[in-house]
């Protein structure tokens, strides 16, 4: 009956850790070098017909960046958040899908928060200055690249 117990912590052998096999080691797993992953998807797609265009839910930010830049320049290099707001959207009414138009969880339109999100960009590459509060600036630099 002592057979059935452990010795160091008299609980059974069934539930003491003492009594109990260790754990196996864990497996290797050999990754399939990423080469070759690529080399088979080639090779599988290059029969096959090119995939259809991606439909995009929403303006990337980045392709607000010329528009911004572009508007500002021909402003004189000054405007009004509101006047950019509009002919931004004057000029990329065609290009605006339907979930650009939506409401976000900031508020607003998507496409608003994202031109926003492009302006903190254009400010930390020095190409935005943050002038007075509702007012979008070039910088020199901004101006010469345009």
């Amino acid at each position: 009956m002592t057979a059935d117990y452990c010795e160091l912590c008299e609980l059974p052998l069934s539930t003491c850790v003492h009594g109990m096999p260790p754990a196996p080691p864990p497996a290797q797993v050999v990754a399939t070098p990423r080469v070759r992953a690529v080399r088979e998807r080639s090779a599988r797609t290059a029969g096959s017909p090119p995939a259809p265009p991606v439909q995009r839910k929403w303006t990337p930010t980045e392709e607000f960046r010329p528009h911004i830049l572009r508007i500002l320049a021909d402003a004189d290099g000054r405007l009004e958040a509101d006047d950019l707001m509009l002919e931004l959207e004057i000029r990329l009414e065609d290009t605006l899908t339907a979930g650009d138009r939506e409401r976000s969880p900031q508020g607003g339109d998507r496409w608003h928060v994202a031109v926003r999100r492009q302006r903190k960009a254009l400010i930390d590459e020095g190409l935005l200055v943050p002038a007075q509060p509702g007012v979008w600036q070039l910088t020199p630099e901004g101006l010469a690249g345009q």
